[in-house]
């Protein structure tokens, strides 16, 4: 049976920078906070674009600018998989729905995991993809 890690918590700085005006250190994000950011983060970030990691990141922003239908939606839902089941280990992914907005020019995301190591019912983290330059 293999061990279930168990951590005591999540931290990373917000993307804000703003200052905690009680301790005058930057803002952090907790526990399902930090790790919906840097799911989010991860789908977002371009390969390459990190440096000294250039394998880190996703191809979803390149498929953004390809016609919007379901094997481009299939073939985004194939990157976010990678990236998350790849770079984040703090998740196991339950699923990720990915569905075209023809109206719109986008395509509605939903990502549902489960974070290892602390007591919290599976997540949900749903955005909006927009082909952007």
């Amino acid at each position: 049976m293999p061990i279930e890690r168990v951590s005591k918590g999540f931290k990373d700085v917000s993307m804000t920078f703003k200052v905690n005006p009680l301790n005058m250190d930057l803002n952090i994000l907790k526990n399902e906070n930090a790790i919906a950011r840097s799911v989010r983060n991860l789908v977002l970030t371009r390969r390459g674009e990190r440096f000294f990691n250039g394998s880190l990141g996703s191809g979803v922003s390149e498929l953004l600018f390809d016609m919007i239908d379901e094997i481009t939606a299939m073939r985004i839902k194939s990157e976010i998989e990678d990236v998350i089941n790849t770079y984040e280990p703090r998740v196991n992914l339950i699923s990720v729905d990915v569905i075209p907005d023809y109206e719109e020019n986008s395509y509605n995301i939903i990502i549902r995991y489960k974070i290892v190591g602390i007591n919290a019912t599976p997540q949900e983290l749903s955005f909006v993809l927009l082909p952007t330059r």
